[in-house]
C-alpha cells in the first residue's frame, strides 16, 4: 500500500532538466506530482492563436472580455424553475408514502437523484455568473436552486469551486483533490466502493477540513432561506416530503449514473508511461477528462469538462460549439464513454483509485512547457507553442 507521507525536494531548474540530478525522496505518496502549469490556460491561449477565425468572428474570452460565446445563458433560470417545480410536486405527492417503500425509493433514485444532480450542476453553472449579468442575481438564483437539495451549500460552493479552477491540483487549495489520508485508507475495492457510495459527503466535508471560508451575508442568507423552506415544507407537507429531497441529494452523489461525473472529471484512468509518478521525470499527465455522451442533456453539459476548464466563461449551451470550433484540440484528448463504467472501473480496477490524481505544490517552479501534442493539438504534434512557453 502506498505511503501516506510526502517529501519532495526540488533543485534548480537546470538540474530538473536532467532528471538524474534531481533529489527526490521516494518515500512519498503515490499521487502524480506535476511541475508544469495546469494545461487549461495554455490550451486556451493556443486555441485562440491557432484559430484566427475565433478572433475575427468572436472576440476572445480571455481576460474576462464579453463575447458571443461567453456570458450568461438565459435558458438556465427556466431550467432551474422547471426542475425545482418537479421536485416540489413529487415531494408533496409522496408526503404520505412510507420512506422505505419501493415507490418512495424508486422515485428518489430515478427522478429525485437525477433532478438534484441537475440542480447541483445548475449551481455549478451559476457559480461562474452564467445565469444573469448581475452577480447578485446569480447568488440569489443559486440559493433558489439550492432549496430542493435540502441542505444549504450554494454560497460556500462558489469560492471553493472558483479556487478549484484557479489552482487546479494545488494541494491545500483545490478541495476537489482527495487527501492522502483518504487515499491511504480507501485503497481497496471495499474502500473505493465506500467512497463512491458516500462521495457526496466527502465533497461536502472535505473543503471545510482543508480551509474554512469566512461567514458572509450570502452564507447567512443561504442558511436562512434553506431553514425557512425546510420548515414550511415539513409544516405543510410533512417530514416525508423533506426526506424525499434529502434522499434525492444523497443518491445524486452516490451510486448513480450521473454521479459518475465527479470521478470522471479529474481522476487518471489511462495507464501512464513508466515513471510518470516520479516528479523528476517531468512526464506530463492529463488531469482533466471530458465525456460526450447523452447524460450531458441532464447535467448542463458538464461532461465537456476540458472545454469548461479551458473557457469557464462559456455557458453550458455553447460548450459543444467551442468543441466543434477547436475540435483538433479536443478529439485526441483521452475522454470517457460512460459515467456508469467510470464508477464500475474505479471500484474494481486495481490500477485506479484515489491516488490517481495530479497534484502540484503552490509556488513550485513550473519547469517546462506543454507541447502541442500534450495539449491535444493534432496540428502541432511534437512542437512547442512559442506563444505560451513557460519559463
Amino acid at each position: 500500500m502506498p505511503s501516506a507521507t510526502s517529501t519532495i525536494t526540488v533543485q534548480e531548474y537546470s538540474q530538473l532538466n536532467d532528471p538524474g540530478n534531481a533529489t527526490v525522496d521516494f518515500g512519498r505518496d503515490d499521487f502524480f506530482w506535476s511541475y508544469t502549469e495546469q494545461p487549461h490556460k495554455t490550451r486556451r491561449q493556443a486555441i485562440i492563436k491557432a484559430h484566427p477565425e475565433v478572433l475575427t468572428q468572436l472576440p476572445p474570452c480571455l481576460e474576462l472580455k464579453v463575447t458571443k460565446l461567453c456570458g450568461p445563458e438565459p435558458l438556465t433560470k427556466y431550467v432551474v424553475l422547471v426542475v425545482f417545480s418537479i421536485q416540489l410536486i413529487i415531494a408533496i405527492a409522496l408526503r404520505n408514502t412510507p420512506i422505505m417503500s419501493l415507490t418512495f425509493l424508486l422515485a428518489a433514485y430515478t427522478i429525485g437523484a437525477t433532478a438534484n444532480q441537475n440542480l447541483f450542476l445548475a449551481i455549478h453553472e451559476i457559480s461562474h455568473n452564467l445565469a444573469f449579468k448581475s452577480p447578485s442575481a446569480n447568488r440569489l438564483v443559486a440559493v433558489f436552486a439550492n432549496l430542493p437539495i435540502g441542505l444549504p451549500y450554494s454560497a460556500a460552493f462558489r469560492p471553493y469551486h472558483l479556487t478549484h479552477h484557479k489552482s487546479l491540483g494545488v494541494e491545500g487549495l483545490d478541495t476537489d483533490l482527495p487527501t492522502a489520508l483518504e487515499a491511504f485508507f480507501l485503497d481497496s475495492v471495499l474502500g473505493k466502493a465506500f467512497f463512491c457510495t458516500f462521495q457526496i459527503l466527502f465533497y461536502a466535508v472535505r473543503p471545510m477540513m482543508i480551509y474554512r471560508l469566512p461567514l458572509t451575508q450570502i452564507h447567512l442568507f443561504n442558511i436562512f432561506a434553506q431553514v425557512l423552506f425546510n420548515y414550511l415544507l415539513v409544516r405543510y407537507a410533512g417530514a416525508n416530503a423533506l426526506a424525499y429531497l434529502i434522499m434525492s441529494s444523497f443518491l445524486a452523489g452516490s451510486l448513480h449514473p450521473c454521479a459518475g461525473h465527479f470521478i470522471a472529471e479529474h481522476y487518471v484512468f489511462e495507464q501512464q508511461p513508466y515513471g510518470a509518478r516520479e516528479p523528476a521525470n517531468l512526464v506530463p499527465v492529463p488531469e482533466t477528462f471530458s465525456y460526450y455522451g447523452t447524460l450531458n442533456i441532464l447535467t448542463y453539459n458538464v461532461g465537456f469538462h476540458n472545454e469548461h476548464h479551458d473557457f469557464p466563461a462559456i455557458p453550458w449551451t455553447r460548450l459543444p460549439v467551442l468543441h466543434e470550433m477547436a475540435k483538433e484540440y479536443y478529439t485526441s484528448l483521452p475522454h470517457h464513454e460512460s459515467w456508469t463504467w467510470v464508477i464500475w472501473q474505479f471500484i474494481w480496477d486495481k490500477e485506479v483509485g484515489l491516488w490517481c490524481r495530479v497534484k502540484r505544490k503552490e509556488g513550485d517552479k513550473k519547469v517546462r512547457a506543454w507541447r502541442g501534442d500534450e495539449l491535444g493539438s493534432i496540428k502541432q504534434k511534437g512542437a512547442s507553442i512559442p506563444a505560451v512557453e513557460q519559463g
